[in-house]
C-alpha cells in the first residue's frame, strides 16, 4: 500500500488507524497532520505537529510527493469545543478544507469516518448530522478515484476525554455482547479498533482497484466484515 496521510491521528479512531498502518510492511509511508504528537511511532511515520489548524491545509500540501490515501477521522465533540458553532468548524469546515486540499495535491483515494443515521429521517434536522452530511457530499462530489465514507454506530473504546454517558453506553454494549453474543451488538456498536481496520482495509481494496464503487459507502454490517470477520493482520 502506497504512502498515507492520517487525520485525526490523535483521536480513539484515529489512533488505531495510525497504530494499524505503522504496523503494515506494505505501507511505504504514514503521514500526520494534528495538534500534539501522536502517541504511535514507526520507522514510516512522518508527524507533523501543527497548533493552528488554520495551516493544515498548505501542511497537507507540502508533502512531496503527495500521500496516495487520505484518512480522516477527525471529529470532536459539542462540550469539548465549546458550542455547536465551533464543533461546526472542525467536525464540517476542516473536514472540508483538507478534503479540498487533498484533490488540489492530486491525492487518488479519501476515507472519511462519519457516522451512522446521518441519512435517516431525522438526519436533517440534527446539527450532527448535517456536519457529517456535508462532509460526505463533498468527498463525494471532489471527483477522487474513490471515495470511501465509514458509518459506524457507538463506538466502543477508552478515550483520553471521555464523552458525557460515553463510559455508560460503551459498558452496555458491551455487556450485550458478551449475553446475547457480538452479533447484537455488531447492531448498533463496533469496537474503535474494528472501524480502524475496516477503514484501512477498504483503502488497500481501492488501491488495488476492486473497490466495488467509485463512492464506497461502508454501513456497520460493512466495516465488521472488513474491521474483523475478513481481516488479516
Amino acid at each position: 500500500m502506497p504512502s498515507t496521510l492520517v487525520i485525526g491521528s490523535t483521536g480513539l479512531v484515529g489512533s488505531f488507524i495510525l497504530s494499524t498502518l505503522l504496523a503494515d510492511s506494505s505501507v511505504s509511508a504514514v503521514h500526520t497532520i494534528s495538534r500534539r504528537a501522536p502517541k504511535s511511532t514507526g520507522p514510516t511515520l512522518h508527524a507533523t505537529v501543527e497548533a493552528d489548524t488554520s495551516q493544515w491545509t498548505s501542511k497537507l500540501a507540502a508533502i512531496q510527493p503527495p500521500p496516495d490515501t487520505v484518512i480522516s477521522s477527525l471529529g470532536t465533540t459539542r462540550a469539548q469545543a465549546g458550542g455547536i458553532a465551533n464543533q461546526w468548524k472542525i467536525d464540517h469546515d476542516l473536514n472540508v478544507e483538507l478534503a479540498r486540499a487533498a484533490k488540489e495535491a492530486g491525492v487518488k483515494r479519501f476515507v472519511f469516518v462519519s457516522s451512522a443515521g446521518t441519512r435517516g429521517l431525522l438526519g436533517s434536522l440534527a446539527p450532527y448530522s448535517r456536519m457529517k452530511q456535508g462532509v460526505e457530499d463533498t468527498v463525494r462530489d471532489l471527483g477522487f478515484e474513490t471515495a470511501i465514507i465509514l458509518r459506524p454506530g457507538l463506538i466502543l473504546g477508552e478515550r483520553e476525554v471521555p464523552h458525557q454517558g460515553g463510559p455508560l453506553m460503551t459498558g452496555i454494549a458491551r455487556g450485550m455482547g458478551r449475553w446475547f453474543g457480538l452479533g447484537l451488538q455488531d447492531k448498533f456498536a463496533q469496537e474503535a479498533e474494528v472501524i480502524a481496520r475496516a477503514a484501512v482495509h477498504a483503502a488497500k481494496i481501492a488501491e488495488e482497484g476492486k473497490a466495488p464503487a467509485k463512492y464506497w459507502v461502508l454501513e456497520q454490517g460493512d466495516i465488521v466484515r472488513l474491521g474483523r470477520t475478513e481481516w488479516k493482520s
